[in-house]
């Protein structure tokens, strides 16, 4: 071969290889589930009246977290959070939008801001100024006209828009200003995978971020009619007729899974996943695209009445409460460079490392914020120098949860409420349902864990409740 012949063939071999799909930017798809609890889905909790085998089959190929957590245990905040990478304390929304703020109490909450702000980087700006087309369909719940997801770097906005609850239910017609109504019997967990069914195929040629954001299964409660019968059946098969619960400050809450109308709620989001799931593969896009599906807070299992929607399980308490219930969540993360398919990481994950993991993947240069990088986990090379973790809620709920706060480092995790200044102490490891509070036999550790906690608060601007006289 001469000279010239195998300079041409090295720059042919040069330029296939520029051109194959592992150089390709990779693409990013985040479903995020509002109110799915940590043992909503079968692959955390095997005895889950609910059945869910496109997630759990999704766990099989890529990696669970079983200690993923969201920033707070409401919405609001972990939606900024995990579109900022700050904690909710950072960007001024430490409660869902607009919160309750109830003048009859012993304290009065801080007041947050109502909207994200513009000033903030979102990972959609970040995105987008990198060359990928974005894309936003569901629950936005981050502000209303001038703050919306297009506002905020998303190139196509489905359905987001100011409300936290889909304003006209979960079937057509919707009453939502950023979403067509459908035929009549549309279910809009249906509609809005069909959105981004639709965005694939659209824009497979082209690297995206696509953020499905379910409405789901946040109240009201409304079934699908697809799967409503099977769940009836299945109840009524296991005759549950008494619902125990379990007294939470002033609050009940729920400690079993019967409801079939919320059952069918998760199926078709399940279904829907899977349906998502397929079209990436069918596209040819699967091989080059990271899928993160996590939820926003924990299960709804505690109110001041009897028979919330859901129970978590072996976990205390539920959405609104700082206790495992309200802020653990299910997490699975898959893509191309996963090592070890189907395995399970114990390492402590919050809401604020998507918006690290996500950047540092695609390769675009970003101030590090509150996040942890997880693609060395995701790749079994090492587990992250993860400091402690921590939660502000200073509000009241409806759940009845009192405002207080909530710190975890390694197994141990302290409970702080400002009504009385109280603090519990839980050994995870030992005691993973926060049963036993061991403050009073461990009061170094306590103590240790209280002064972690105020320097975490104060650094992060945390603003506190103040006595309502």
């Amino acid at each position: 071969m001469s000279i010239n012949r195998i300079f041409l063939a090295t720059v042919l071999v040069t330029l296939i290889n520029a051109c194959t799909p592992k150089d390709t930017p990779p693409n990013f798809v985040v479903i995020l589930v509002d109110d799915l609890g940590w043992a909503d889905v079968k692959c955390n909790f095997p005895e889950s009246f609910y059945d869910t085998p496109n997630i759990d089959k999704l766990a099989t190929h890529g990696v669970r977290f079983t200690n993923a957590y969201s920033a707070s245990p409401v919405c609001s905040p972990t939606r900024a959070a995990i579109m900022t990478g700050k904690h909710p304390n950072r960007v001024e929304i430490t409660d869902w939008i607009p919160g309750q703020d109830p003048k009859n109490k012993k304290l009065l909450g801080p007041q947050d801001r109502t909207e994200l702000a513009l000033e903030e980087i979102t990972l959609a700006e970040k995105m987008k100024e990198a060359g990928y087309i974005t894309f936003f369909a569901g629950k936005w719940h981050l502000g209303d006209e001038g703050f919306l997801p297009e506002n905020q770097g998303f190139d196509i906005n489905i359905g987001g828009h100011h409300k936290g609850s889909p304003p006209g239910g979960y079937y057509s017609p919707y009453n939502n200003p950023k979403l067509t109504d459908g035929p009549e019997g549309e279910y809009l967990t249906d509609r809005l995978t069909d959105e981004s069914i639709r965005f694939l195929k659209q824009n497979k040629e082209n690297p995206f971020l696509l953020f499905l954001s379910f409405y789901t299964v946040h109240t009201p409660i409304e079934a699908s009619k697809k799967f409503i019968q099977n769940y009836q059946k299945k109840r009524e098969t296991l005759g549950l007729d008494s619902i125990p619960h379990k007294k939470e400050g002033e609050g009940w809450t729920k400690l079993l899974q019967e409801d079939a109308a919320y059952a069918s709620m998760v199926a078709a989001m399940d279904e829907n996943v899977g349906r998502l799931l397929n079209a990436l593969s069918e596209q040819n896009l699967d091989e080059n695209t990271w899928v993160i599906f996590t939820s926003d807070n924990g299960g709804l299992s505690t109110l001041f009445r009897k028979n919330a929607p859901t129970a978590n399980g072996p976990l205390r308490a539920g959405k609104g409460w700082c206790y495992e219930g309200g802020i653990r969540v299910p997490l699975i993360i898959d893509g191309p460079k996963i090592s070890s398919r189907g395995s399970v990481s114990e390492q402590p994950v919050i809401s604020m490392d998507f918006f690290t993991t996500i950047l540092s993947i695609a390769g675009i240069q970003h101030q590090q914020n509150d996040g942890v990088n997880l693609l060395p986990v995701l790749t079994g090379d090492s587990n992250p120098d993860r400091d402690a973790i921590f939660w502000h809620f200073p509000h009241y709920h409806g759940s009845a949860w009192t405002p207080g706060s909530a710190i975890r480092k390694g197994d141990w995790k302290l409970v702080l409420f400002y009504e009385d200044q109280r603090t519990e102490l839980f050994n995870l490891a030992e005691d993973p349902g926060e049963t036993n509070d061991i403050s009073k036999a461990n009061p170094e550790k306590a103590k240790e864990l209280k002064t972690i906690l105020d320097k975490k608060l104060k650094e992060s601007g945390a603003k506190f409740p103040v006595v309502n006289r």
